[in-house]
């Protein structure tokens, strides 16, 4: 059946890309992506398949159940998009000033879409129930997906399998990884309180400047020197905001930064040890200081028996030229609280373009949209791949 599956999503690649190149043109940023839920919730409207709206905030949440007996499985896509502005020279290019799908997030959308319309025609030999769960707010902590688990609307699936579209494996190729795949991601502000003044007398000042840059020093000797090497932390300082002109010494600055983690306890040894080096230097200076730590999402850890699962859909997939598993990634994906509550699985479809690939989040990003087609089948697979091994 999978066969006659595949060749049927071919078949709606056009129609994929046409869903995908809307969506493109119209994004909707994380939070407020209310035109992109009902543009959801209409499609599968117009197919007859149950649906719930505003699930989590603008979550949908549509459900196919089979006529045989098996398991309850979501396949996960999101659909918000980021406020930047698109620089493409494309048809598709964003009409929304200052935002834009810049992760492939329409992609994930059109997939999903597209496989449930498809699926749809097999309900009568489908085992089990499949759940097409679509998700806000990826992008911006606290995200999408701990409301919608919090809402109850999922607590009845025994497994959810999520994919992403990425631009940095090539196209043919699926990447995974058993465990902590993608990394816990927080946010942190230091204010740094000092004592303004001319820039002509430094000596009656206390440059907030100056100390803020030994803290943005000190602070990647946390990871150097106070990190296991064996075990990986991230601590990047994005934002120095001071002063106000050349000739006066600041009076305050405000670092903002993200830290990034694999293990739990790395975090605390990160948080206690960033307290230390900021009170340190400020009290060394004589300033004062605010610091103020955000934990986002947690680390994404794919279950082994379900990461089992997605490389035996991959060996069913001929588009795939390899499914490997690699090592983790620093970056975040909310994802995680699926997969804290149930068993499940995260991967990557390679959709690297040939010429002209810009990474994630670029003003310039796109994707190599044939694997689109790749992405339903290997979710509709490890779905099939799951049943087979779970309705023994």
């Amino acid at each position: 059946m999978l066969d006659k599956i595949f060749k049927i999503i071919d078949e709606h690649f056009d129609e994929m890309v046409e869903i995908r190149r809307y969506l493109h043109q119209y994004p909707e940023v994380s939070f407020e992506e209310y035109k992109t839920a009902e543009y959801i919730a209409d499609f599968y409207k117009s197919l007859n398949i149950p649906y719930k709206k505003n699930v989590g905030g603008n979550g949908v949440i549509a459900t196919l159940k089979g006529k045989k007996p098996g398991k309850t499985v979501a396949l996960r896509a999101d659909f918000d998009a980021l406020p930047i502005q698109d620089e493409k020279d494309v048809p598709y290019k964003s009409k929304n000033p200052g935002a834009m799908h810049a992760c492939g997030h329409d992609g994930h959308t059109a997939t999903l879409l597209v496989l449930a319309k498809v699926m749809q025609q097999y309900q009568d030999e489908l085992p089990g129930t499949i759940v097409f769960l679509h998700q806000h707010a990826e992008e911006i902590p606290p995200g999408g997906a701990k409301d919608i688990v919090q809402s109850g609307k999922l607590d009845h699936v025994d497994a959810v399998f999520g994919n992403h579209l990425w631009t940095l494996t090539p196209f043919g190729h699926i990447e995974t990884r058993k465990g902590a795949f993608m990394a816990g991601t927080d946010r942190f502000e230091i204010t740094i309180k000092g004592r303004g003044g001319h820039g002509a007398y430094p000596h009656v000042t206390k440059d907030a400047i100056v100390i803020g840059s030994e803290v943005v020093s000190q602070l990647q000797n946390i990871i150097s020197r106070k990190i296991d090497p064996l075990k990986t932390a991230v601590i990047t300082v994005g934002i120095f905001e001071a002063g106000t002109s050349f000739n006066v010494i600041a009076e305050e600055a405000k670092l903002t930064g993200t830290v990034r983690y694999l293990d739990s306890d790395v975090q605390q040894v990160v948080r206690g040890e960033m307290e230390r080096v900021v009170k340190g230097i400020c009290e060394a200076n004589g300033a004062d200081y605010e610091l103020d730590y955000f934990v986002g999402y947690p680390p994404l850890v794919n279950h082994e028996a379900e990461t089992e699962v997605v490389f035996e859909a991959a060996s069913k997939v001929k588009e795939i030229k390899e499914a490997v598993e690699v090592n983790p990634q620093m970056g975040g994906e909310d994802f995680a609280y699926y997969v804290q509550e149930k068993p499940g699985a995260f991967f990557f479809t390679g959709a690297q373009k040939e010429t002209d690939n810009y990474p994630h989040h670029h003003p310039k990003f796109d994707f190599d949209e044939r694997a689109m087609p790749i992405a339903a089948k290997m979710l509709i697979s490890a779905y099939f791949t799951y049943q087979e091994k779970n309705n023994k």
